[in-house]
């Protein structure tokens, strides 16, 4: 059993999510939010020392169209950061539609907007474990 974090990458707020290979599915964990334009590397490193992932997947946005979405670049910078930093397999999977699904699935929710970035890093996860099997 395998566990990884899921990230859905976003410049002022990152989502993370926790999940195992053994059962393919993920959770919601916290939304970061980042500190002067950068992401919260002091944060991230206490996740991955409390949750000890074999690897990290991070969403990578694309348009309806199949091109790749304006912040791309910036999702994988940040991925090349998580690879750097801390040594993981970082794997880049697509993740259109991920932050309407999150939304979709939180409802009504009161808290909604403080947990679609962790959602939609859950389903970011879960798209890339069901692609595993």
């Amino acid at each position: 059993m395998a566990t990884l974090l899921g990230f859905d990458y976003g410049p002022r707020k990152i989502g993370v999510a926790v999940g195992q290979t053994i059962t393919g599915s993920a959770s919601p964990l916290t939304t970061l939010r980042s500190r002067e334009q950068r992401p919260d590397w002091d944060a991230i490193a206490d996740l991955i020392g409390a949750w000890r992932p074999t690897a990290l997947v991070v969403g990578l946005p694309f348009n309806m169209d199949d091109t790749e979405a304006v912040w791309a670049d910036a999702a994988r910078r940040f991925a090349r950061q998580l690879q750097g930093r801390f040594g993981l397999a970082v794997h880049l999977v697509d993740e259109r539609l991920t932050s309407l699904e999150a939304r979709r699935q939180l409802g009504g929710m009161a808290k909604a907007s403080e947990t679609v970035d962790a959602m939609a890093a859950k389903l970011i996860l879960e798209t890339w474990l069901c692609d595993q099997q």
